[in-house]
């Protein structure tokens, strides 16, 4: 089970990780400032499993890799949000961080409330209300990408590459 951590519509990866980190690479550097601007405790708090629940257009604004790379270094397990940038999703699933789409959950969800996500039925159990929410499970190439965790692994595995 994971704890919550629940922001508001419109998280732009400016807030996600703040442009004066973007000259590091080093995914436990982005990871330690990863939403400073809009959430100081997130960084020192967050644990391994834990879930971001969010409202529509998550991850808008530019489009640095940086912001999912931030999100998955700090132990994010699942983003679930109303909507998500198209530029985000994709980077996302770029470097397989689990992202997923649900209307409802960020509406209904408490600080503390602990989740389990299931990707490959489509299902995120909110255990603390008993409450279930559907979302569409991977399926195709881009279960593929996240099953290898990213587009480079997905390439090494294709290519034979250890």
């Amino acid at each position: 089970m994971a704890k919550t951590w629940i922001y508001k519509d419109n998280i732009d990866t400016d807030v996600i990780i703040p442009a004066r980190y973007l000259n590091t690479s080093d995914e436990r550097e982005l990871a330690s400032h990863c939403m400073e601007d809009i959430d100081k405790s997130f960084a020192t708090n967050v644990e391994e499993g834990d879930v971001i629940v969010a409202g529509e257009n998550f991850g808008c604004g530019s489009s640095r890799e940086h912001a999912p790379i931030a999100i998955k270094a700090s132990g994010i397990k699942a983003v679930i949000a109303k909507s998500f940038a198209r530029i985000f999703f994709r980077n996302a699933i770029n470097i397989g961080l689990v992202i997923l789409e649900n209307s409802e959950i960020q509406d209904e969800i408490s600080p503390n409330d602990e989740l389990d996500v299931d990707v490959q039925k489509g299902l995120i159990i909110n255990r603390t209300s008993g409450k279930e929410y559907r979302t569409t499970a991977y399926s195709g190439s881009i279960k593929d990408l996240i099953d290898c965790g990213g587009l480079i692994n997905y390439t090494r595995a294709k290519l034979g590459i250890k």
